[in-house]
Order: C-alpha cells, then sequence, then structure tokens
C-alpha cells in the first residue's frame, strides 16, 4: 500500500481540509430551535433600542446605563408631547423659536448627543446579542440590521443638527448682535426700504420707504409711507445732515439722501452703512418720530420670498403690467382676485407704468398688508427652508437677534388686527414744498387713532363699489388713493 511522502499536494490538501472552519455545520431539531432563539433575542434587541433606547441594557446589559438612557428617552418624549400641544393651541411659539438662536443651539447639541448616544446603544445592543454564538447567515443579517438602524438613526439626527446650525448661522448673519432700542413713547418705529438688486444698485435709491409703527404692548400698527420724491424737507435736529443742510435737502429728492451720503462717506466715520443713517435722519425730520431699527428689503428676494410661501391673494383692480420702466411690457397681471406668483407680486408693487408712483405706493401696502395676514406660522414653519434661501437674498437689517423674542409676538398679534395707513402724498402733501408741521400733526393723529385716544374723528372708511381705479389702486391723483390713507387698510385693498 503506497505512502504519501511528507508534504506532498495530497497532504496539504488534507491539512488544508481539516483547518477549515464548517460555514453552518449540521446541527439537530433542538440546536436549530436554539440558534433561532439567539438570533430572534439578537434582533430584538435591537428593536427595543430603536423603539426606547436603554431598554435593551436593561434587560441584558449595563443596567445602570439602561436606566439613565430610558429615563432620558421619557423626559423628551414628555416634552415632545408638551410641545406639540403647545404649538397646536399656539403656533407662534414655534415661529418664536425657531428664531432664537439660543434655542437653536441648546437643541442643535441635543441633536448631536443624541446622535451619539443612540448609536452607541445600538452597537451596544447588537453586543448584547452575542453575534459570535450565531449561524453565519444570521450574524450577517444581524450585522446589517444593525448597521441600516444606526446610521438611519444617527443621520437623521445629525442631518436634522445641520439643518438647525444652518438656520441659526443665518439668523445671526441676518440679525447680528447690535445694540437693542427701547421703545419711544411706547411704539417701535421701524423703517422698511425696498430698492433693486441690479448691479451697483444695492441700496442706492430706495424705490419705497415706510415707517412701520408699531405698539410695544399690542402690536397695532401704522404704515407711515414717504414719497421718494419729495424736496426741500429738514433733517433732525443735531444730525450730521442738519449741519450740512440746516435749511433742509435741496441737492435732490428724498431717495437722493442715500447716495449723497454714499458720496460724501467721511461725514459719517463710525457708520457702517452711512446712506441708510442718512436717510434716517431725514425720516425722523420729516415724521417727528424716533427710528429704532431699519430693513432694506431687496425686491429681487421679495419675487423669491413670494414664491416660497406659495404665493399670496390679492385683488387685483385693473390688469398690471409686466415690465414696463423703460423695458418693453412683456405681460399682464390680470384683473381680479388671484393668488400672485413671485413674478406677478412684484410687478403688482412696482409697476408704474400706465400709473403713477401714488398709485403705485398704495398698491405696495396692499402687499404688505397680504403678507402680514395670509403667511401664517404654520406656513413659515413648512416652508422653513425655501423661506431661509429666499431670504438670503431679501433682506438686509440692523435689528438685533436678540430682539426677535420680541418682535415675533408683536408681528403675531399685528397680524390679527387691521392695518392702518397714512402716506404723505398728494393731494394732502405737497411733495415739493412739504408742510412739516402739518405732517408732524397728520402723524400723531394717526397713532392716536391707532391707540384709541383720537379726539378728532378718523378718516372714513374706503368705498370700493363704483370708485374710481387708477394704476390698479382705488382713487385717483387728484382725490388721494383709498390704501394711502386708511384705518383698515384691508378694506382699501
Amino acid at each position: 500500500m503506497p505512502v504519501t511522502s511528507p508534504g506532498s499536494t495530497a497532504e496539504r490538501r488534507i491539512s488544508a481540509d481539516m483547518l477549515r472552519p464548517a460555514v453552518d455545520p449540521p446541527r439537530t431539531p433542538v440546536a436549530e430551535r436554539a440558534a433561532r432563539i439567539r438570533f430572534r433575542r439578537a434582533l430584538s434587541l435591537m428593536a427595543m433600542t430603536l423603539v426606547a433606547p436603554g431598554s435593551a441594557q436593561l434587560a441584558a446589559g449595563n443596567r445602570r446605563v439602561g436606566r439613565i438612557a430610558l429615563r432620558l428617552w421619557l423626559v423628551l418624549l414628555v416634552v415632545g408631547a408638551i410641545s406639540l400641544v403647545v404649538l397646536a393651541l399656539d403656533p407662534h411659539v414655534g415661529l418664536s423659536l425657531a428664531l432664537a438662536p439660543r434655542f437653536l443651539l441648546a437643541l442643535r447639541l441635543l441633536l448631536i448627543l443624541g446622535a451619539l448616544g443612540w448609536a452607541a446603544l445600538l452597537i451596544d445592543a447588537w453586543r448584547l446579542g452575542q453575534p459570535l454564538t450565531l449561524g453565519l447567515a444570521h450574524r450577517r443579517a444581524v450585522v446589517g440590521v444593525n448597521g441600516v438602524l444606526t446610521f438611519t438613526v444617527a443621520g437623521a439626527l445629525l442631518f436634522g443638527a445641520h439643518v438647525v446650525g444652518v438656520q441659526r448661522d443665518f439668523i445671526l448673519t441676518m440679525f447680528g448682535s447690535g445694540q437693542a432700542s427701547g421703545a419711544h413713547d411706547g411704539r417701535y418705529n421701524v423703517l422698511l426700504l425696498g430698492g433693486d438688486s441690479g448691479a451697483g444698485r444695492w441700496g442706492l435709491r430706495p424705490d419705497s420707504m415706510t415707517v412701520a409703527s408699531v405698539d410695544a404692548a399690542t402690536g397695532r400698527t401704522v404704515l407711515i409711507s414717504l414719497p421718494r420724491n419729495m424736496q426741500n424737507f429738514p433733517f433732525v435736529k443735531g444730525s450730521v445732515m442738519r449741519q450740512q443742510f440746516p435749511q433742509g435737502f435741496d441737492a435732490d429728492y428724498l431717495n437722493g439722501v442715500n447716495t449723497w451720503a454714499l458720496d460724501n462717506t467721511e461725514l459719517f466715520p463710525k457708520s457702517d452703512h452711512p446712506g441708510i443713517d442718512a436717510t434716517i435722519q431725514a425720516i425722523e425730520g420729516i415724521t417727528g418720530l424716533r427710528i429704532n431699527y431699519w430693513a432694506m428689503v431687496n425686491l429681487q428676494g421679495f419675487k423669491d420670498l413670494v414664491n416660497a410661501v406659495g404665493g399670496i391673494t390679492l385683488n387685483v383692480r385693473q390688469p398690471i403690467p409686466i415690465g414696463g420702466l423703460g423695458d418693453d411690457v412683456t405681460g399682464y397681471v390680470p384683473a381680479g382676485v388671484h393668488r400672485l406668483t413671485g413674478t406677478q407680486a412684484l410687478w403688482y408693487a412696482r409697476a408704474r407704468e400706465g400709473s403713477d408712483d401714488y398709485s403705485r405706493m398704495a398698491r405696495q401696502k396692499c402687499v404688505m398688508n397680504a403678507m402680514l395676514h395670509q403667511i401664517s406660522p404654520q406656513t413659515a414653519l413648512t416652508n422653513f427652508e425655501k423661506i431661509m434661501q429666499a431670504s438670503t437674498e431679501l433682506i438686509s437689517t440692523n435689528l438685533p437677534a436678540s430682539e426677535l423674542d420680541t418682535f415675533i409676538p408683536l408681528a403675531m398679534k399685528a397680524r390679527d388686527q387691521k392695518i392702518a395707513t397714512l402716506s404723505l402724498v398728494p393731494p394732502m402733501i405737497d411733495t415739493a414744498h412739504p408742510d412739516i408741521p402739518l405732517i408732524h400733526r397728520k402723524v400723531s393723529e394717526a397713532i392716536a387713532r391707532a391707540e384709541g385716544t383720537a379726539m378728532a374723528p378718523a378718516s372714513k372708511p374706503a368705498k370700493v363699489k363704483d370708485d374710481v381705479v387708477t394704476g390698479g389702486s382705488i382713487g385717483s391723483l387728484r382725490t388721494g388713493y383709498a390704501a394711502n390713507e386708511a384705518e383698515d387698510l384691508g378694506a382699501a385693498c
């Protein structure tokens, strides 16, 4: 009988076969049943961790870790349930929190820690399932399930942390950390400037200037608009511009103050926005109001914002041209009650073709009214990402982020009330030679009526039926436009 020589091929084959582990050796029915039980146990521990983090450790691992994790999970569930109830009763709270940098920072850190902790618990649950005691097929299945759960849970939480971080950075970048300004005579006065964003045009000559005077307690708002072509007006006493023009601004129109200041920035050595600061000095001199904050609205960004919230509904009383202003008219916003797109809303607010500046000012107020009353907190939250992207091109402001907690509740209060308006335009005001004492009196009366303390009778409500409509606004240049002076802006639109 032949004997295999040492080191022969046959001997090496036998040695290799002896060393090769069996993939799944034959098992008895009892062993098969035990293997299935171990497999189900491993899956159950991971499922327990997915539903109630810490429960797997409490059942089969480090009970102290399990108790801590489970208690934290129960606390989060309770806080989440309470939050849902509060948001259902008062959606404004959610919007306020979404704009609070400190809350966003805490939420981001919580999401990151949650992602790391949950992932660690899932991996530990896999370990507690004793994967080395499982057959190869079951072992692979357990590893796959655990990997999917870990990366899904951790990935979702980390993505949420990223979104929250982007929102916080956006708030801090847009609003900054400037000095807060207290209410003046119980009111906050915010100057809203509107301008185009074309090359070299940002903030040069604002197309619209409106002071939103908001009651610090009730949110009752009066919109006071100034025409861009006002001349020979005074600046507020003690200002840099007053020193340069003690007899009034005779170098240009009101919207040219911005340009003049940008050409003479040496007069504003400590100012980051000399053009806007000079414009504020003019607005304060004309209206007699002290301005708390300003916001420059980019009309192109406004178009994106309207699209982000799904459009706004307006009563278009006449077809409004799209185009003009030196370019060809390419179409019209049709007459009737329509939900306008961003482009349509933009041209409704800025068109002057076949119209005049004062009719356009009236339409701009109607847009402001629609934005305030139609963009609900639910809409803002559900379209948060789109709004955030639009807002990066929409607005520049000196409102500190720390003041959002004050202004968001005021905006919510204003949303549920009628908005009053006053425009310093003909026939009441001669824009070439404005009567400043008359303007101060009219501003004081409008605010007093809004606060319910006026002695003078309120203006008659605008009539809609059978009234003359010019340039899409009720009224005419001779008689005045309803939306430019109304106790209820909504009725005048």
